[in-house]
């Protein structure tokens, strides 16, 4: 006969609304690893989207993603020319606030060159872009459909592709179109500005800039070998893949990643003492029977396994539904979630453990009750 179990089905309904709560506070903690996870794979969404083994970006910075870089749009040509270059590509990034409708969408718009590499990836509708100019690709994530108009600056783009998974680090959806409307729209000016810059007697700026430039490199050439000889032009700094890879998640996201470590490390202690404060107040309530089964004989090691196992089944089934609550609710959420497997295994071996120390203090209240207070009242 198990105590536990007969124990549970005598409360049945406390069990069910303890377990309810615990899964609650429980299915945050998952939430709070499955942002993480999120955020990680945000940050590394568009840089994997490239496909670039070398990043070409402003001198001694990290841009194109952790610092500003700017560098003149001929550069390009220089890349593409090197040994071992397979295909080069410039790209530029600006985030911007797009009318669509009522509402405005703030969205990252990145400038790329047809058929080179930086084009979008993940296509999942509609068709890429074959117009110089005025058409734009979104990622699924912005509420736009294929045909939708958008005004952005003082033109109107048609949507005419739609990409899935390609986000910024945080969050914000991406437009594509081609590197010459998003060069346009990066420097052109209304006409009552730019009669105001002549009558300054300011020069006519130069527009012909990028962010970056992206490169992929043959397979029998060596990126790092490809990668230093542009390092040698010391007005301009180099990336490889797992370089860019290593910035992102490193130090662009690093104090955040910290943050939902602290929250998830104080929402795991909350967990443990509430787990202990339930477990301590169900041994008060059955110091009785406890006292009665010592009266009978029963061993310590029985008395001990009711209240572990107690414990255990409160932490396991709250750890279930929450994690089935947050699998069910994660498409909802503003950020991604991405719920991991080991993390998960990783999560669910935390809540035993400290299911079994909470209930160590129930534990230790039972094996010094006094036999003698069954016979009492």
């Amino acid at each position: 006969m198990n105590l536990a179990f007969r124990d549970i089905r005598h409360k049945l309904g406390r069990f069910i609304l303890t377990c309810l709560g615990l899964s609650l506070l429980l299915g945050v903690v998952v939430t709070m690893a499955g942002i993480y996870r999120g955020q990680t794979a945000d940050a590394l969404a568009l840089s994997r989207a490239i496909q670039a083994d070398i990043w070409v970006v402003q001198g001694d910075t990290n841009g194109p993603f952790a610092e500003a870089s700017r560098i003149p749009g001929d550069t390009r040509e220089m890349v593409a020319r090197m040994g071992g270059v397979t295909a080069a590509g410039s790209l530029t990034f600006q985030t911007v606030q797009v009318k669509q409708g009522s509402r405005r969408l703030r969205v990252q718009i990145i400038g790329f060159e047809p058929g080179r590499p930086g084009e979008p990836a993940n296509l999942i509708a509609g068709r890429d872009i074959h117009r110089s100019h005025f058409e734009v690709i979104a990622d699924r994530q912005a509420g736009v459909g294929l045909g939708e108009k958008l005004t952005m600056g003082r033109n109107v783009y048609t949507v005419v592709g739609l990409t899935e998974g390609n986000v910024t680090l945080s969050g914000d959806s991406v437009l594509y179109m081609t590197l010459l409307d998003a060069q346009q729209l990066q420097f052109d000016v209304t006409p009552a500005e730019g009669r105001r810059e002549v009558s300054r007697g300011a020069l006519r700026v130069n527009t012909n800039i990028v962010n970056a430039v992206v490169a992929r490199v043959s397979a029998g050439f060596d990126v790092q070998e490809v990668a230093e000889t542009v390092r040698r032009w010391k007005h301009l700094s180099v990336l490889t893949e797992a370089q860019q890879a290593e910035i992102l998640t490193r130090t662009v996201i690093e104090r955040a990643s910290r943050q939902l470590g602290l929250f998830m490390s104080v929402l795991t202690l909350v967990s443990a003492v509430i787990i202990a404060l339930i477990v301590y107040t169900l041994t008060m309530e059955k110091l009785k029977e406890i006292a009665t089964l010592k009266l009978i004989g029963a061993p310590d090691r029985t008395i001990i396994g009711l209240i572990v196992q107690q414990a255990l089944m409160m932490g396991v089934v709250g750890f279930g539904f929450g994690t089935t609550l947050v699998a069910l609710a994660k498409d909802r959420f503003p950020r991604r979630i991405v719920m991991e497997s080991g993390d998960l295994v990783g999560l669910f071996i935390v809540v035993v453990c400290v299911c079994i120390l909470a209930s160590a203090v129930g534990v230790r209240i039972a094996v010094r009750v006094d036999p003698a207070k069954a016979l009492v009242g």
